[in-house]
């Protein structure tokens, strides 16, 4: 069987609250870094999340 093409990305909150989303990402067609303007339930407010790799 073949590996899966995608690979799971973690989304930090750059509020600093330590709250993440878990996005699916495509390495070959995605190069860059994805940045999302999402809720932050911690924080009560939309901020920036910004990808990192999941440990």
């Amino acid at each position: 069987m073949a590996k899966p093409s995608t690979v799971l990305i973690k989304l930090v909150s750059t509020a600093d609250t330590g709250y993440f989303y878990v996005k699916k990402k495509n390495p070959k067609k995605t190069t860059e870094k994805l940045e999302f303007k999402k809720y932050d339930p911690v924080a009560r407010k939309h901020v920036t999340f910004r990808e990192s790799k999941m440990k």
